[in-house]
């Protein structure tokens, strides 16, 4: 029986979960797909891509630093990637075109909502970072419409841009930017976009931005509460998670692109916990 053929490209990708995710998917809603994972070489990402889909592949997720190559790489794009600029998930259409998408943003808010309870509506959100990360996961956050989203980095200018950008989309949103010193007052939540937990280190905030109802989560994760986690759980907030909901959450919303089929996420999510 031929299986179809799936990846992960991207570079390094040895420590990948997302074989194990897609081979549970596939176990659990009985879809016959191979899943592998594919290190392309970093001044050859289209060889990489091309070669996969000469060879009968169905479709990729992409990770880093092949995000915004994706992208650029697409001959078309769905919406929720043409806005976030980078894509994790590739597929051929109907009429072989190399198509983009975006899961991440989904995948967040699928997280934070269904398996974490946080409302999103009428709150206000602080986002860290302005990178691809954070880029992929602000408009799926402004369709939840919260009170207030502010994104503070560390280059001002870069938050500032992404806040021209997503500006049509904030509808009744209050949409700022600031640098990381500048925010001073609690959040209902906070996101670390940054990928700072992963050297150990902090972005410069005030405390003051954690109050007693603050729901902090780091979209890194770790077998141990990230760096960010414990500096929050250390100002009281009261509740922290981690991104591993995340990735299970985008990882399905793929696998439901591409199959017609939405898995289960809470015992994929259960299973890796307790690896």
């Amino acid at each position: 029986m031929h299986n179809d053929l799936y990846a992960v490209v991207g570079h390094p990708i040895s420590h990948s979960k997302s074989p194990r995710i897609h081979s549970l998917f596939a176990s659990q809603t009985g879809e016959a797909l191979e899943y592998t994972a594919i290190q392309a070489p970093l001044e050859d990402f289209a060889g990489s891509v091309r070669g996969f889909f000469a060879r009968g592949g169905m479709g990729l997720n992409v990770t880093v630093p092949f995000k915004e190559q994706a992208w650029q790489l697409a001959d078309c794009r769905t919406e929720r990637a043409e806005k976030a600029g980078a894509s994790n998930t590739l597929y051929l259409d109907a009429h072989g075109k190399l198509t983009a998408d975006n899961t991440d943003g989904h995948g967040l808010v699928q997280d934070l909502t269904c398996n974490h309870g946080v409302t999103l509506a009428n709150t206000r959100i602080l986002v860290l970072g302005a990178g691809g990360a954070v880029r992929g996961v602000i408009g799926p956050l402004l369709a939840q419409r919260p009170a207030a989203l502010t994104i503070a980095n560390r280059t001002i200018a870069r938050a500032e841009a992404l806040v021209q950008l997503f500006a049509p989309d904030a509808g009744t949103t209050e949409l700022s930017a600031c640098g990381f010193e500048q925010v001073d007052k609690p959040f209902d939540l906070i996101i670390n976009g940054t990928s700072a937990s992963l050297q150990g280190d902090l972005p410069p905030l005030s405390a003051n931005v954690i109050g007693t109802d603050t729901v902090v989560y780091d979209m890194m994760y770790s077998l141990q509460t990230t760096t960010f986690n414990q500096w929050a759980l250390d100002q009281g907030a009261r509740h922290v998670f981690d991104g591993l909901g995340m990735l299970v959450e985008q990882a399905a919303e793929s696998f439901r692109v591409w199959r017609g089929v939405r898995p289960d996420t809470a015992p994929v999510i259960e299973e890796l916990r307790n690896d």
